[in-house]
């Protein structure tokens, strides 16, 4: 069935960059590390953002020719979801782009350098403790990071909490940073809602039944404030951003 393998354009996520009513399918992306709602498909990204082919078709061939990077490994599926955080590295034209929330648009591509392409931020989704009683830090991407201690009756390695963000090296998988979530200190953005793509200060967190129903109040760069789901918070830095960030975004 048509339905199964494809998405049909109208029910697309509203932030896509698709021609709805030219054509009634679009690409449906793959099982990967982020969902359909917070991502696009390569085809599209290749296609509809940076224009480098005019169909599908082009579009497939150029991904299945291995010109395109995500996270430091060559992706040949057209269908595969890139989200928040991923380094995009366009191998013909040596440029790399990190994804991040942006207003209106929900998903933008900020140009970066090849060392910052060295790295990408990942939130802390859940943590488990596996065989051995080690650590092992679940993140936003699908990604896990197995934290070893040498007493698990007194694990002092595991400094990490949810929420918080680290600063992950692609080359080695291994934490160069920690962020913590903490009020008064920690520089976010928004991933979602109608705030998505802000940056700002947490400057307070009203706990409620789960993250979904936490709220956070961010202050903004103007000293604005505004509240927003503690899901959506994204930890990017202590004072200023780990990252580089769209033009204008922070102070």
């Amino acid at each position: 069935m048509a339905g199964s393998r494809h998405l049909k354009a109208l029910a697309a996520p509203y932030y896509w960059p698709i021609l709805r009513k030219k054509h009634k399918w679009t690409v449906k992306p793959s099982p990967g590390p982020h969902p359909i709602e917070y991502s696009l498909p390569l085809l599209i990204v290749v296609r509809d953002v940076f224009k480098y082919a005019e169909t599908g078709r082009e579009a497939r061939k150029l991904i299945s020719e291995g010109n395109f990077e995500i996270d430091g490994r060559i992706i040949r599926d057209y269908k595969f979801p890139v989200g928040f955080m991923d380094v995009l590295h366009i191998i013909p034209t040596d440029e790399y782009y990190r994804v991040l929330p942006v207003p209106t648009k929900v998903i933008g591509f900020v140009k970066i350098s090849k060392e910052e392409a060295g790295f990408k931020l990942c939130r802390i989704e859940n943590k488990t403790t596996v065989k051995g009683g080690h650590i092992q830090l679940n993140l936003h991407d699908g990604r896990n990071v197995l934290i070893r201690v040498s007493d698990p009756s007194n694990p002092v390695e595991d400094i990490y909490e949810t929420l918080g963000t680290i600063q992950l090296s692609l080359g080695d998988n291994k934490i160069m940073d920690y962020i913590p979530l903490r009020e008064e200190s920690t520089l976010v953005i928004i991933s979602g809602g109608r705030n998505a793509g802000r940056v700002g200060l947490v400057k307070k967190i009203h706990r409620g039944m789960g993250v979904k129903r936490s709220i956070a109040v961010v202050e903004d760069k103007n000293g604005n404030l505004f509240q927003t789901s503690l899901n959506y918070v994204f930890p990017i830095g202590r004072d200023k951003p780990l990252i580089t960030l769209p033009e204008g975004a922070w102070k």
